[in-house]
C-alpha cells in the first residue's frame, strides 16, 4: 500500500507530465477524457483522476504504462521517482522549444491570434520568445 508521500510524489510527477503534453489540461475531467482515448481497458471517471490528482491514490500498472507512454516518461519514473541513485537520464526534461508537437486546436487558434497581429507585434513577440528561450541575448 503507497505511503501519503508516496502519493503525493506519484501526483506531483502526474502534474508536472501533463505540462509538457501537447493538448492542454485544465484538471481530473481533461485528464480523463485524454486519458481514455489512448487506454485499451475500462475507461476512467474524473473523479478516478481527481484521485490521482490529489494524492489520493496511485493508478494500476497497466494505468501507469499507458500515462508514461502518452507523455513520454518512463514508467519507473512515474510511479516512483529518480532512483536512489540520483541519475538524471531518468528524470525527464523540459521538452525543447525546437521539438514540433502535433498542431492542437489551441495551438492553432494561437498561430491565428499571432498571424492578426501586426508585423510590429509579430516582431514584439518573437523577441518575447527569444528571451525566453535565451536566443540572440544574455540569459
Amino acid at each position: 500500500m503507497p505511503t501519503p508521500k508516496e502519493k503525493t510524489d506519484f501526483s506531483d510527477r502526474l502534474k508536472f507530465s501533463m505540462t509538457r503534453a501537447p493538448e492542454k489540461m485544465r484538471g481530473a475531467t481533461d485528464l480523463a477524457l485524454h486519458f481514455n482515448l489512448r487506454y485499451h481497458g475500462e475507461p476512467v471517471s474524473p473523479q478516478t483522476t481527481h484521485k490521482w490528482l490529489t494524492a489520493r491514490s496511485i493508478p494500476t500498472a497497466d494505468k501507469l504504462a499507458t500515462l508514461a507512454e502518452w507523455f513520454k516518461v518512463e514508467q519507473h519514473w512515474l510511479h516512483y521517482g529518480p532512483p536512489p541513485s540520483g541519475n538524471p537520464q531518468n528524470t525527464p526534461k523540459p521538452i525543447s522549444h525546437d521539438e514540433k508537437y502535433p498542431a492542437s486546436e489551441e495551438t492553432l487558434e494561437l498561430a491565428s491570434k499571432i498571424e492578426a497581429l501586426s508585423s510590429h507585434h509579430r516582431y514584439l513577440l518573437e523577441e518575447l520568445i527569444d528571451q525566453f528561450y535565451g536566443v540572440g541575448g544574455k540569459r
